[in-house]
């Protein structure tokens, strides 16, 4: 399975630690294609190394999204990478699962939480410690589809 993780990088690195806890347990269910947005080298300001800048890593993520056969996003660190990557996904009726933290005292965006289907499009709230159980069931609950 391949899954693609989106986290917060230049919208702010506040929230590194979870990522790493999040693609820990995600690579027990399958390929993380963007392992690399958990890395905490990884700055504010991005992959400047990369040679073909902001438009490669468009690309590449885009196709990474397009292999994807689910997409796990932790939106408490609000991101216009994130939201953008949220709709490239539902638009091509990917399975999404966004996780939301209440009490970092953040609300999450109605584009998001309004987006909720039931099915294909789900937003769960969490507390820290609770992720690895949530992850568990969701890909439990993917498993019988």
């Amino acid at each position: 399975m391949h899954i693609y993780f989106c986290g917060s990088i230049r919208g702010g690195r506040q929230d590194v630690i979870i990522y790493q806890r999040i693609v820990q347990t995600l690579q027990k269910y399958g390929e993380v294609l963007t392992e690399h947005v958990s890395h905490s080298d990884l700055s504010e300001r991005g992959e400047d190394a990369v040679q073909d800048g902001d438009k490669f890593i468009h690309d590449r993520d885009m196709e990474w999204l397009v292999m994807s056969d689910v997409i796990i996003a932790e939106v408490t660190q609000p991101s216009l990478g994130v939201g953008y990557e949220l709709g490239s996904a539902r638009g091509m009726r990917k399975k999404i699962l966004c996780l939301f933290r209440p009490s970092s005292g953040k609300s999450l965006s109605a584009m998001v939480r309004g987006a909720v289907d039931g099915s294909l499009f789900q937003v769960r709230d969490y507390k820290e410690e609770e992720v690895e159980g949530i992850l568990e069931e969701y890909f439990k609950g993917l498993s019988k589809d």
